[in-house]
């Protein structure tokens, strides 16, 4: 008997299931759900922390795989086909075999880049054998289960009309309406986890350094959900953009202090993927450049500082909310930088600094949670971000590329909470051009355009 229930509760099965569901009325899907429910427990087929089911498993019409998103039901039901069609993850295993995949991968004597572990902890989900309840390509790049968690224990339970999301936390999906959990899930490849890491020498191969910001990556991934409230209602908040900033911007700094934790502990050091490149990878033409002419604040000509765009933007909202933890965290960070810039061969300082700043940074996300993000403090950001324009624009190109998404952000909760203004739109525009090719970064150019657009807030 639970011979015949495992395969017929195979996900495949329940998949079928799920696009049945969609066609009973409301009263019916109660009625059978339970049931399910028990035969699938009896069955037996959730073991341990759950298996993966693949992205194929969600992609019936009537489960996510809809074209046009629907307003009737709780999710929009089309979730599936925006990500296929329109999301970059599910073309990351296939960048694996383009030109600049095999370049990294021949340069590092790594072998295929589309079989190396390597590249397949980030590009693909890329689980053993004994993880999976039913086989499914790894072609298919950065899917559901990357972001959602394992599936097999909640992918039956979830289609039930009761369904609460706490309950499917508890059985393995993972937590992404908290912000300070989908960051960190974001940042697991987008910045670098235990295993995972972009360093200097995958950078030296051709990988293109890693940078994030949660607003804007949502933007482009594009959103294929609803956001929701603690209680599962659709969230009603036009400045949505500007607290998922503030709290993506704490827990990426704690995430990239932890990481410096661990290259300075263990791995090879000075770790250089830490600090500024392109204070060292730029044109070197011309008789004088204009990092000549600033004269190399905070250290010595030739030391390539430390890379603190993570915190440089963040220290704005950080002294709103706990003026008192920013004032530690920025005699912290200072010591940090001045650690990773002169090179230190105390590696236990490092570390012990980088750890203090990481469990500062978390301390600050805890707050944001439960601050208040109106337009007022929004406006308060964007004008007391732009009035910094010379200081923003010397700390490097990495800052100005940080401080470009982290305005464009805040301007458009601001836009839609009836802030809108062309003409800080269209100066805002210039500073993406003058991000576009970081090579060619000039900093007095950027403060030019900066100032710009502070001239235009009102």
């Amino acid at each position: 008997m639970a011979s015949d229930l495992r395969r017929y509760l195979h996900p495949s099965f329940l998949l079928f299931v799920a696009a049945l569901f969609g066609a009973l009325p409301a009263a019916a899907q109660a009625s059978l759900s339970p049931r399910l429910h028990s035969l699938a427990n009896a069955a037996d087929i959730h073991p341990g922390d759950g298996q993966y089911v693949g992205p194929g498993s969600c992609s019936a019409v009537a489960c996510h795989g809809g074209i046009e998103p629907r307003s009737v039901t709780r999710v929009l039901q089309n979730e599936y086909s925006t990500w296929v069609t329109r999301d970059k993850h599910a073309h990351a295993y296939t960048a694996l075999t383009e030109p600049l995949g095999e370049q990294i991968a021949l340069t590092l004597r790594l072998g295929p880049a589309e079989n190396a572990p390597r590249c397949l902890v980030c590009h693909a989900l890329d689980v053993p054998t004994s993880l999976q309840a039913r086989k499914f390509d790894i072609a298919d790049g950065v899917s559901c289960e990357s972001c959602h968690g394992p599936a097999s224990r909640w992918i039956g339970p979830h289609i039930q009309t009761n369904a609460q999301h706490a309950q499917m936390v508890a059985l393995g999906l993972y937590d992404n309406r908290n912000l300070i959990l989908r960051t960190e899930r974001c940042l697991t490849c987008h910045l670098g986890a235990p295993g995972m890491s972009v360093d200097h020498e995958l950078i030296a191969a051709g990988h293109p350094d890693l940078r994030f910001e949660l607003d804007s990556f949502t933007a482009v991934e594009p959103p294929h959900w609803v956001e929701k409230n603690a209680a599962g209602q659709p969230l009603n908040d036009t400045l949505f953009g500007t607290r998922a900033w503030a709290i993506g911007q704490a827990v990426e700094l704690r995430a990239s202090m932890q990481r410096l934790a661990r290259s300075a502990h263990s791995g090879p050091w000075p770790e250089f993927s830490e600090m500024d490149c392109i204070s060292c990878h730029h044109s070197l033409t011309g008789p004088l450049s204009w990092r000549q002419r600033s004269g190399y604040p905070g250290h010595r000509a030739g030391d390539p500082p430390y890379n603190l765009s993570r915190y440089v933007l963040f220290q704005q909202i950080a002294d709103q909310v706990d003026p008192s933890t920013n004032a530690e965290l920025d005699q912290t960070a200072s010591r940090v930088a001045q650690l990773v810039t002169s090179m230190s061969a105390d590696r236990a300082a490092v570390t012990a600094a980088a750890n203090h700043a990481a469990n500062l940074a978390a301390r600050l996300a805890a707050e944001l949670q439960n601050a208040t993000f109106d337009r007022a403090r929004t406006e308060r950001l964007l004008r007391s971000i732009t009035a910094q324009a010379d200081a923003i624009s010397l700390d490097g190109e990495r800052t100005a590329e940080q401080a470009t998404m982290t305005i464009d952000s805040l301007y458009i909760a601001d836009a839609n909470a009836g802030g809108k203004n062309p003409e800080t739109r269209a100066a805002i525009d210039g500073l993406y051009k003058l991000v576009s090719n970081p090579s060619a970064y000039n900093a007095p150019q950027f403060a030019a355009q900066l100032q710009r657009v502070h001239q235009t807030l009102r």
